[in-house]
C-alpha cells in the first residue's frame, strides 16, 4: 500500500471514529454502510465481477475487493470464471471444475479510489443511520421537556441542537411574543417524532398547552404524585393560560399547592414562559361554580344556563364588564375553552340604562361600517372588541368563534381595516365605535 493510500485510510478511520463517538453509531454499522456504497465504485474498476463484495479492515482501514468465481477448464468470461490452474495457484489446491471460490480482485490503487468515495458515501449513510437513531431514542420521549441551543432558522422554523441530534420547532409551535437568537439555550416540549420524506424528525414546541402542563408536573410534586389533578387547560401562547385544578384530598388546597410558598412555584413557571399570565382556578363539577371561578376576579350579578345549547348568559355591573370579558375578549374566550360552555356577558340592564345606551350607540356606529351587519356589530361590542382598531388586529380564529360571524371572520376584519384606511385618508366616515 502506498503512502498516499495509507494516509487516506488513516483519515477514513478518523472519520469513522468521529461519527462513532459524536453520534453514537456503532463502527461495524458504519463499515457495513461504506462497504455497500463502495461496491458501485469497485464495479467501475473491476468490471461486472460475479457477486462482488468489499471488505474493510477495521484496524487499518485497508479496502479489498472480492468476487465469487466458478472454476472452469476453459474461461469464457473472466468476470464469472477462473481456470483450474489459476485457482490452484491462488491456494485452492483441491479446486475442480464447477466449484465456486472467492477470489480477491482488488484493482491497482483501489485504496485511494475507495477512500475518496467512502467519505461522501459515509456522510449519506451516517445521516440515514442518525435519523433512525432519532426515532429509536426519541419515540419514547414524546411529552418530555428538553433543552437545546438555537442553531439556525429555516424560513420561520427554528432548528435546535439537542447534542447528538437536531430538532425543529415549526413556526406554528413558536410563541408569537418570543424572539430566539442563535446560540440561545431554550427549553421545549417534545411534541412528536414524525416520519417525513427526509426521515424521522423531532418536533418541538413552546406554544403547546402540554408544555405548561409538563412544567407544572415538574414543579409541583402533588401533581406528579396524583394528589392534585389538572382537569382542564386553555392557553393563548405568550399572553395567558387558564388551568383548572382539583384535589382528591380535601385537606390539600390545589390552587395554593400550585402557587407555592410566596408564589415561588408559579413564579418559576411564569419566568420560563417569559411572563405569560397564568390563572390557576379550582375546578368544580358544578357549572355555575366553575364558570364563576374561571371568570374571577370579575364579580358576576347573575347567570342563566341553557343546558340544551350548552350556553351561559351572564349579567355583571358595568365596572366589572371589561374585567370579565378581558382584553380583546381573551378572558371570556379562555373560560369558554376550559369549561366547554358558550358564554355571553352583558351589563346589568336595570341599573345601567346609561351604559346600555352607550352600548347600543356603539353597536349602531359599528353597524355603519360597510361589511359589518347589526348582528355582527352586537357580537363584536359585547364580545370585547370595542374599536375598529381592535377588530383590525384580531386573528380570524378570534372572531370565528362568534356564531353571528363564523366563516365571515376574515370579511369583518378586512371591513374594519378598510374603514380605518378610509378614515386615515380623510373620508367623512362616522367616528370609530368605541365604548
Amino acid at each position: 500500500m502506498g503512502s498516499e493510500g495509507a494516509r487516506m485510510n488513516a483519515e477514513f478511520l478518523a472519520v469513522l471514529e468521529y461519527w462513532e463517538k459524536e453520534k453514537g453509531i456503532p463502527r461495524d454499522r458504519l463499515l457495513a454502510a461504506v462497504q455497500e456504497s463502495l461496491v458501485a465504485a469497485a464495479k467501475k474498476s473491476v468490471g461486472p465481477a460475479r457477486e462482488l463484495r468489499i471488505s474493510i479492515e477495521p484496524k487499518n482501514g485497508a479496502t479489498r475487493a472480492w468476487a465469487k468465481l466458478i472454476v472452469a477448464e476453459k474461461v469464457l468470461s473472466k468476470h464469472d470464471q477462473i481456470s483450474i490452474a489459476e485457482a490452484r495457484r491462488l491456494g485452492h489446491v483441491d479446486a475442480k471444475q464447477g466449484d465456486e471460490i472467492e477470489v480477491e480482485v482488488t484493482p491497482k490503487d483501489f485504496g485511494r479510489i475507495a477512500a475518496q468515495h467512502a467519505k461522501q458515501a459515509l456522510l449519506q449513510q451516517v445521516r440515514r443511520a442518525e435519523k433512525e437513531l432519532i426515532f429509536s431514542e426519541f419515540k419514547d420521549r414524546v411529552g418530555d421537556i428538553v433543552s437545546g441551543t438555537v442553531r439556525r432558522f429555516e424560513r420561520s422554523d427554528v432548528v435546535l441542537d439537542l447534542g447528538k441530534f437536531e430538532a425543529v420547532m415549526p413556526n406554528r409551535e413558536r410563541v408569537p411574543t418570543e424572539e430566539y437568537q442563535p446560540g440561545e439555550r431554550i427549553r421545549c416540549f417534545v411534541k412528536a417524532v414524525e416520519q417525513t420524506i427526509r426521515g424521522p424528525e423531532i418536533i418541538l414546541s413552546r406554544a403547546d398547552p402540554n408544555f405548561v402542563l409538563k412544567l407544572f408536573r415538574l414543579e409541583v410534586s402533588e401533581i406528579s404524585d396524583g394528589t392534585i389533578e389538572i382537569k382542564e387547560i386553555a392557553r393563548e401562547p405568550g399572553f395567558r393560560t387558564k388551568l383548572a385544578v382539583y384535589s382528591r384530598d380535601p385537606k390539600v388546597d390545589p390552587v395554593g399547592a400550585c402557587v407555592g410558598l410566596r408564589g415561588n412555584r408559579v413564579k418559576n413557571i411564569v419566568r420560563e414562559l417569559n411572563n405569560e399570565k397564568v390563572d390557576i382556578i379550582p375546578w368544580s363539577p358544578d357549572v355555575r361554580t366553575f364558570i364563576t371561578n374561571a371568570l374571577a376576579p370579575a364579580q358576576l350579578k347573575g347567570m342563566q344556563i341553557d343546558e340544551a345549547a350548552r350556553r351561559v348568559f351572564i349579567k355583571c355591573s358595568p365596572d366589572q364588564l371589561s374585567l370579565a370579558i378581558g382584553k380583546r375578549g381573551q378572558n371570556t374566550r379562555l373560560t369558554e375553552r376550559i369549561t366547554g360552555w358558550r358564554i355571553s356577558i352583558e351589563p346589568e340592564a336595570e341599573r345601567v340604562s346609561g351604559f346600555a345606551d352607550k352600548v347600543d350607540h356603539a353597536i349602531q356606529q359599528m353597524a355603519l361600517v360597510p361589511g359589518i351587519n347589526p348582528d355582527q356589530a352586537r357580537a363584536l361590542i359585547t364580545g370585547g372588541f370595542h374599536s375598529l382598531d381592535e377588530i383590525a388586529q384580531a386573528d380570524v380564529a378570534d372572531l370565528h368563534e362568534f356564531p353571528e360571524i363564523g366563516d365571515d371572520a376574515s370579511v369583518v376584519i378586512e371591513a374594519a381595516r378598510g374603514e380605518l384606511a378610509r378614515r386615515q385618508a380623510g373620508s367623512d366616515a362616522p367616528p370609530d365605535a368605541t365604548l
